[in-house]
Protein backbone atom coordinates (compact mmCIF):
# COMPACT_ATOMS: atom_id res chain seq x y z
CA UNK A 1 0.00 0.00 0.00
CA UNK A 2 1.64 3.22 -1.06
CA UNK A 3 0.75 6.08 1.11
CA UNK A 4 1.24 9.77 0.16
CA UNK A 5 3.36 12.57 1.67
CA UNK A 6 0.13 14.59 2.66
CA UNK A 7 -2.16 11.83 3.93
CA UNK A 8 0.59 10.79 6.10
CA UNK A 9 0.96 14.50 7.44
CA UNK A 10 -2.80 14.82 6.90
CA UNK A 11 -3.14 11.86 9.84
CA UNK A 12 -0.34 12.84 11.67
CA UNK A 13 -2.45 15.49 13.07
CA UNK A 14 -6.12 14.05 12.30
CA UNK A 15 -5.74 10.86 13.71
CA UNK A 16 -8.14 9.94 11.09
CA UNK A 17 -8.39 6.22 10.11
CA UNK A 18 -7.86 5.85 6.02
CA UNK A 19 -6.30 1.92 6.10
CA UNK A 20 -9.21 0.17 8.28
CA UNK A 21 -8.59 -3.01 5.23
CA UNK A 22 -4.91 -3.01 6.32
CA UNK A 23 -4.08 -4.94 8.91
CA UNK A 24 -0.54 -3.59 9.45
CA UNK A 25 -1.33 -0.32 9.50
CA UNK A 26 -3.11 1.83 12.83
CA UNK A 27 -5.54 4.71 12.37
CA UNK A 28 -2.40 7.62 11.56
CA UNK A 29 -1.94 5.57 8.44
CA UNK A 30 1.64 4.22 9.75
CA UNK A 31 2.75 1.22 10.23
CA UNK A 32 1.45 -0.42 13.33
CA UNK A 33 4.42 -2.66 14.77
CA UNK A 34 6.98 0.61 14.20
CA UNK A 35 5.38 3.07 15.82
CA UNK A 36 4.33 1.95 19.12
CA UNK A 37 0.81 3.12 19.46
CA UNK A 38 -0.03 1.67 22.73
CA UNK A 39 -2.57 -1.30 22.04
CA UNK A 40 -6.38 -0.41 23.63
CA UNK A 41 -6.35 -3.35 25.75
CA UNK A 42 -3.99 -3.27 27.93
CA UNK A 43 -2.94 -6.70 29.96
CA UNK A 44 -2.78 -7.32 33.28
CA UNK A 45 1.09 -6.60 35.03
CA UNK A 46 2.00 -6.39 38.49
CA UNK A 47 3.91 -3.18 38.66
CA UNK A 48 6.80 -2.72 40.88
CA UNK A 49 6.61 -1.21 44.29
CA UNK A 50 8.91 0.11 46.87
CA UNK A 51 12.50 0.83 46.76
CA UNK A 52 14.27 -0.40 42.92
CA UNK A 53 17.85 -1.59 42.54
CA UNK A 54 19.55 -2.63 39.31
CA UNK A 55 22.64 -4.79 38.66
CA UNK A 56 25.71 -3.57 39.31
CA UNK A 57 24.19 -0.11 40.35
CA UNK A 58 24.94 1.30 43.94
CA UNK A 59 22.12 3.80 43.59
CA UNK A 60 18.57 3.35 44.32
CA UNK A 61 15.13 4.83 43.47
CA UNK A 62 11.60 4.76 43.92
CA UNK A 63 9.58 2.65 41.66
CA UNK A 64 7.10 5.30 41.53
CA UNK A 65 9.80 7.47 40.14
CA UNK A 66 11.52 5.97 37.62
CA UNK A 67 9.44 6.84 35.29
CA UNK A 68 9.72 10.77 35.89
CA UNK A 69 10.48 12.33 33.27
CA UNK A 70 11.58 15.43 34.79
CA UNK A 71 13.95 13.88 36.93
CA UNK A 72 15.11 10.42 35.06
CA UNK A 73 17.36 7.80 37.41
CA UNK A 74 21.48 7.78 36.83
CA UNK A 75 22.17 4.24 37.78
CA UNK A 76 25.92 4.65 37.15
CA UNK A 77 26.86 8.04 37.29
CA UNK A 78 30.41 6.86 37.23
CA UNK A 79 29.78 6.15 33.68
CA UNK A 80 29.86 9.73 31.95
CA UNK A 81 30.92 12.54 32.15
CA UNK A 82 28.92 15.77 34.20
CA UNK A 83 25.43 16.16 32.93
CA UNK A 84 23.67 19.37 32.41
CA UNK A 85 20.73 19.97 33.90
CA UNK A 86 18.72 19.57 30.49
CA UNK A 87 19.67 16.22 30.22
CA UNK A 88 19.67 15.33 34.17
CA UNK A 89 16.63 16.99 34.59
CA UNK A 90 16.17 19.14 37.81
CA UNK A 91 14.12 22.23 39.33
CA UNK A 92 12.47 24.26 36.38
CA UNK A 93 12.83 21.47 34.11
CA UNK A 94 9.66 19.93 32.44
CA UNK A 95 11.14 17.00 30.51
CA UNK A 96 14.81 15.85 30.67
CA UNK A 97 16.99 14.24 27.78
CA UNK A 98 18.23 11.61 29.91
CA UNK A 99 14.34 10.52 30.71
CA UNK A 100 13.69 9.23 26.80
CA UNK A 101 17.54 8.43 25.64
CA UNK A 102 18.65 7.61 28.86
CA UNK A 103 21.92 9.12 30.73
CA UNK A 104 23.86 6.62 28.64
CA UNK A 105 22.71 8.44 25.37
CA UNK A 106 21.42 5.15 23.85
CA UNK A 107 17.69 5.41 24.51
CA UNK A 108 15.30 2.57 23.72
CA UNK A 109 13.22 1.53 20.38
CA UNK A 110 11.01 4.67 20.60
CA UNK A 111 13.78 7.44 21.11
CA UNK A 112 16.82 8.23 19.69
CA UNK A 113 20.43 6.85 19.95
CA UNK A 114 22.38 9.89 20.97
CA UNK A 115 25.49 8.06 21.95
CA UNK A 116 28.67 9.31 19.96
CA UNK A 117 26.61 11.42 17.81
CA UNK A 118 28.04 14.95 16.22
CA UNK A 119 27.33 17.44 18.44
CA UNK A 120 26.33 19.22 14.82
CA UNK A 121 23.81 16.68 14.10
CA UNK A 122 22.40 16.54 17.18
CA UNK A 123 21.87 20.43 17.34
CA UNK A 124 20.89 20.48 13.58
CA UNK A 125 17.87 18.04 14.64
CA UNK A 126 16.79 20.36 17.65
CA UNK A 127 16.09 22.84 15.22
CA UNK A 128 14.65 20.95 12.34
CA UNK A 129 11.57 19.81 15.26
CA UNK A 130 11.85 23.59 16.65
CA UNK A 131 10.69 24.52 12.90
CA UNK A 132 8.90 21.82 12.42
CA UNK A 133 10.99 20.86 9.42
CA UNK A 134 11.06 17.20 11.53
CA UNK A 135 7.77 16.17 13.11
CA UNK A 136 6.77 14.39 15.74
CA UNK A 137 3.68 15.61 17.25
CA UNK A 138 3.53 13.63 20.20
CA UNK A 139 6.57 14.92 21.98
CA UNK A 140 9.88 16.30 20.33
CA UNK A 141 8.22 19.51 18.65
CA UNK A 142 6.91 20.39 21.75
CA UNK A 143 10.20 19.73 23.93
CA UNK A 144 12.08 21.61 21.20
CA UNK A 145 10.38 24.59 21.62
CA UNK A 146 10.83 25.26 24.95
CA UNK A 147 14.33 23.92 24.76
CA UNK A 148 16.75 27.13 24.47
CA UNK A 149 19.38 26.77 21.74
CA UNK A 150 22.01 27.02 24.21
CA UNK A 151 20.40 24.03 25.97
CA UNK A 152 20.12 22.03 22.97
CA UNK A 153 24.16 22.47 22.25
CA UNK A 154 24.98 21.39 25.77
CA UNK A 155 22.95 18.43 25.75
CA UNK A 156 24.68 17.68 22.21
CA UNK A 157 28.04 18.02 23.60
CA UNK A 158 26.90 15.46 26.62
CA UNK A 159 25.66 13.10 24.16
CA UNK A 160 28.28 13.29 21.82
CA UNK A 161 30.96 12.64 24.57
CA UNK A 162 29.56 9.08 25.37
CA UNK A 163 30.80 6.14 23.90
CA UNK A 164 28.31 3.96 22.32
CA UNK A 165 28.49 0.06 22.55
CA UNK A 166 26.18 -2.99 21.48
CA UNK A 167 23.00 -2.42 22.36
CA UNK A 168 20.59 -4.63 20.19
CA UNK A 169 20.79 -8.26 19.04
CA UNK A 170 19.54 -9.06 16.33
CA UNK A 171 18.29 -12.10 15.25
CA UNK A 172 16.57 -13.90 11.88
CA UNK A 173 13.44 -15.64 12.47
CA UNK A 174 10.22 -16.84 11.05
CA UNK A 175 8.62 -16.19 14.42
CA UNK A 176 8.61 -13.51 17.68
CA UNK A 177 7.34 -13.41 21.01
CA UNK A 178 4.00 -12.59 21.45
CA UNK A 179 3.72 -8.78 22.29
CA UNK A 180 1.77 -5.91 23.37
CA UNK A 181 2.93 -2.06 22.97
CA UNK A 182 2.61 -0.42 26.63
CA UNK A 183 0.97 2.60 27.72
CA UNK A 184 4.34 3.16 29.56
CA UNK A 185 6.64 4.96 27.98
CA UNK A 186 5.55 3.49 24.42
CA UNK A 187 7.56 0.29 24.67
CA UNK A 188 6.61 -3.13 22.96
CA UNK A 189 6.67 -5.56 25.53
CA UNK A 190 6.55 -9.18 25.55
CA UNK A 191 2.59 -10.73 26.50
CA UNK A 192 3.08 -11.99 30.29
CA UNK A 193 1.59 -15.44 28.70
CA UNK A 194 3.68 -15.71 26.46
CA UNK A 195 3.94 -17.73 23.50
CA UNK A 196 4.97 -16.80 19.66
CA UNK A 197 3.27 -15.43 16.55
CA UNK A 198 4.42 -15.46 13.17
CA UNK A 199 6.85 -12.44 12.12
CA UNK A 200 5.82 -11.82 8.50
CA UNK A 201 7.12 -8.34 7.48
CA UNK A 202 7.86 -6.74 10.70
CA UNK A 203 10.57 -6.03 13.16
CA UNK A 204 9.51 -6.88 16.62
CA UNK A 205 11.72 -5.33 19.42
CA UNK A 206 11.50 -6.40 22.67
CA UNK A 207 13.50 -5.49 25.90
CA UNK A 208 15.51 -8.46 27.34
CA UNK A 209 14.38 -7.65 31.01
CA UNK A 210 10.88 -5.14 30.69
CA UNK A 211 11.29 -3.91 34.54
CA UNK A 212 15.09 -3.11 33.84
CA UNK A 213 14.27 -1.16 30.95
CA UNK A 214 10.93 0.38 31.99
CA UNK A 215 13.60 1.38 34.96
CA UNK A 216 15.82 3.26 32.44
CA UNK A 217 18.56 0.37 33.58
CA UNK A 218 21.44 1.50 30.76
CA UNK A 219 22.96 -2.02 31.28
CA UNK A 220 19.68 -3.74 29.69
CA UNK A 221 19.83 -4.64 26.31
CA UNK A 222 17.17 -5.44 23.48
CA UNK A 223 16.90 -8.16 21.21
CA UNK A 224 14.82 -7.50 17.66
CA UNK A 225 13.47 -10.23 15.55
CA UNK A 226 13.69 -9.68 12.12
CA UNK A 227 12.70 -11.96 8.79
CA UNK A 228 14.88 -14.29 7.50
CA UNK A 229 17.73 -13.22 5.13
CA UNK A 230 17.03 -9.70 5.69
CA UNK A 231 20.76 -8.92 7.10
CA UNK A 232 22.00 -10.34 3.90
CA UNK A 233 19.63 -7.87 1.61
CA UNK A 234 20.51 -5.04 4.17
CA UNK A 235 24.18 -5.79 3.64
CA UNK A 236 24.07 -5.51 -0.46
CA UNK A 237 21.80 -2.37 0.11
CA UNK A 238 23.77 0.00 2.22
CA UNK A 239 26.75 -1.38 0.01
CA UNK A 240 25.65 -1.47 -3.57
CA UNK A 241 22.84 0.16 -3.36
CA UNK A 242 21.22 -2.95 -4.87
CA UNK A 243 20.86 -2.20 -8.13
CA UNK A 244 19.64 0.96 -8.24
CA UNK A 245 17.33 1.37 -5.79
CA UNK A 246 19.31 3.45 -3.66
CA UNK A 247 22.57 5.08 -3.31
CA UNK A 248 24.47 2.92 -1.11
CA UNK A 249 24.88 4.12 2.38
CA UNK A 250 28.72 3.86 3.15
CA UNK A 251 29.18 6.96 0.51
CA UNK A 252 27.95 8.91 3.24
CA UNK A 253 27.96 7.17 6.55
CA UNK A 254 31.40 5.49 6.13
CA UNK A 255 32.93 2.02 5.07
CA UNK A 256 31.90 0.76 8.51
CA UNK A 257 28.42 2.84 9.10
CA UNK A 258 30.09 4.55 11.86
CA UNK A 259 29.43 8.06 10.86
CA UNK A 260 31.93 10.92 8.46
CA UNK A 261 32.15 14.40 10.13
CA UNK A 262 29.05 15.77 10.71
CA UNK A 263 27.47 12.75 9.43
CA UNK A 264 25.40 10.26 11.89
CA UNK A 265 26.38 6.62 12.95
CA UNK A 266 24.02 4.21 11.50
CA UNK A 267 26.10 1.03 12.90
CA UNK A 268 24.22 -0.28 16.66
CA UNK A 269 21.04 1.83 16.42
CA UNK A 270 17.79 0.06 17.35
CA UNK A 271 16.41 -1.54 14.05
CA UNK A 272 12.72 0.06 14.32
CA UNK A 273 13.62 3.34 14.90
CA UNK A 274 16.07 3.15 11.63
CA UNK A 275 13.02 1.93 10.20
CA UNK A 276 10.91 4.82 11.37
CA UNK A 277 13.42 7.06 9.92
CA UNK A 278 13.28 5.78 6.35
CA UNK A 279 9.41 5.85 6.03
CA UNK A 280 9.02 9.13 7.71
CA UNK A 281 11.94 10.51 4.93
CA UNK A 282 10.54 8.46 2.15
CA UNK A 283 6.79 9.78 2.84
CA UNK A 284 7.15 13.34 3.84
CA UNK A 285 7.26 13.86 7.71
CA UNK A 286 10.76 14.38 8.04
CA UNK A 287 13.27 17.30 6.26
CA UNK A 288 16.25 19.69 7.05
CA UNK A 289 19.17 20.06 5.18
CA UNK A 290 20.37 16.47 4.36
CA UNK A 291 16.69 15.18 3.79
CA UNK A 292 17.15 16.53 -0.12
CA UNK A 293 18.96 13.83 -0.66
CA UNK A 294 18.00 11.44 1.66
CA UNK A 295 14.44 11.61 0.29
CA UNK A 296 16.02 10.59 -3.42
CA UNK A 297 18.03 7.54 -1.55
CA UNK A 298 14.68 6.29 -0.30
CA UNK A 299 12.67 6.90 -2.87
CA UNK A 300 12.58 3.65 -4.18
CA UNK A 301 12.76 2.01 -1.43
CA UNK A 302 9.99 -1.17 -0.36
CA UNK A 303 9.03 -1.48 2.99
CA UNK A 304 10.97 -4.94 2.61
CA UNK A 305 14.28 -2.98 1.64
CA UNK A 306 13.89 -0.66 4.36
CA UNK A 307 13.32 -3.51 6.92
CA UNK A 308 16.64 -5.33 5.35
CA UNK A 309 18.81 -2.16 5.71
CA UNK A 310 17.48 -1.69 9.18
CA UNK A 311 18.06 -5.08 10.41
CA UNK A 312 21.37 -4.70 8.82
CA UNK A 313 23.06 -1.80 10.49
CA UNK A 314 21.22 -3.12 13.72
CA UNK A 315 23.42 -5.95 13.51
CA UNK A 316 26.57 -3.67 13.29
CA UNK A 317 29.08 -3.11 16.35
CA UNK A 318 29.04 0.68 17.19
Amino acid sequence: MKISSWVVLFVLFSGVLIAADEPRLVNNGLPGWAYNVPDKVQPKVAEETGMLRMPGSTKEYAANKVEDGANPPDWFPDEHGPAPDVVKGGTGKAFACGSCHLMSGQGHPESADFAGMPVEYIVHQMRYFNTLARRDPARMNAIAKVTSEEDARLAAEYFSALKPRTWVKVVESDTAPKSYVSSRGRMRLALPGGGTEPLGNRIIELPDDATRSLSRDPHSPFTAWVPKGSIAKGEELAKTGGSGKTIQCTICHGDSLKGLGDVPRLAGLQPVYVFRQLFDLQNGTSHGSAAGLMKKVVANLSQDDMIALAAYVGSLTP
